[in-house]
């Protein structure tokens, strides 16, 4: 269960009625390594092992393709729930030292970074060698959007989705955080195998540096998001090798770093 309905006044400009509406559930998954608190997210429940898999990869805290062991110790009513993950010392990469406050908000990846250096990303760049169809993302678009069934309830979601160089559908997720539904399609992805195969990765909502960043270390060259695009979005994006659309609707979208990996 990903909504729940909430009774309210709906104010019309010459009448008020009650209504009822369903809102998007907005809950803590309180994540623990090796029985200690590591960071707290607020998130949507569902998919918590995608979530966690995603999040720990993108963090550099694990990155193996062996899956670790995901127990979960508590669920409340409100979807208040505990998990720990095990993993052996010798194998928790660096961002594990560098540990995250203990909350970590749904809409804002970076919010619990404790120092400026921690936003530096490093690996080679990425250089996609054959130009993909601009033609087709309208396309996919629709497709992401078919599927966002927490959406069409609440109106209160965000999704994530990733897609092959075929325009594939490879993984879609919703979620109440941005960041949140871009680390379940990976953790998803990461948990099939079939990371490498993601080429395009769309989101619903805007694209900051976190979600650029993100998208790097899986290795997806594009990203296309219905709205805007931050500055330092693009900056990274030019640096990264990521071709970087926004304000994808209406048959228009706008590109704004590596325009040369679509034809």
């Amino acid at each position: 269960m990903q909504t729940l309905n909430y009774q309210g006044i709906k104010i019309l400009p010459k009448t008020q009625l009650k209504t009822e509406d369903a809102l998007v559930i907005e809950a803590p998954l309180q994540i623990n390594i090796n029985n200690k608190p590591y960071t707290v997210v607020m998130r949507t429940p569902g998919n918590d092992l995608e979530l966690v898999r995603g999040l720990l990869f993108a963090e550099d805290i694990y990155k193996q393709e062996a899956v670790f062991r995901f127990e979960v110790i508590e669920v409340k009513k409100g979807g208040e729930t505990i998990v720990n993950i095990s993993i052996p010392e010798e194998m928790l990469g660096k961002g594990y030292l560098n540990k995250r406050t203990l909350l970590s908000v749904s809409s804002c990846g970076i919010c619990g970074k404790q120092e400026l250096k921690d936003l530096v990303v490093s690996g080679d760049t990425i250089d996609l060698k054959n130009a993909m169809a601009a033609s087709n993302i309208q396309k996919m678009f629709a497709l992401m959007q078919a599927h966002q069934k927490t959406f069409k309830k609440s109106g209160g979601s965000h999704a994530a989705a990733l897609f092959n160089a075929n325009n594939t559908l490879l993984s879609i997720q919703e979620d109440i955080g941005r960041h949140n539904a871009v680390d379940k399609v990976v953790g998803e992805l990461l948990l099939k195998k079939q990371l490498k195969e993601a080429t395009f990765m769309l989101v619903s909502g805007r694209v900051s540096y976190e979600i650029v960043s993100k998208a790097f270390i899986a290795k997806i060259p594009i990203i296309v998001a219905v709205s805007a695009c931050s500055s330092l979005a693009v900056d990274f994006s030019k640096e990264f090798g990521i071709c970087l659309i926004g304000f994808t609707r209406d048959e228009k979208m706008t590109i704004y770093a590596n325009p040369n990996y679509l034809k």
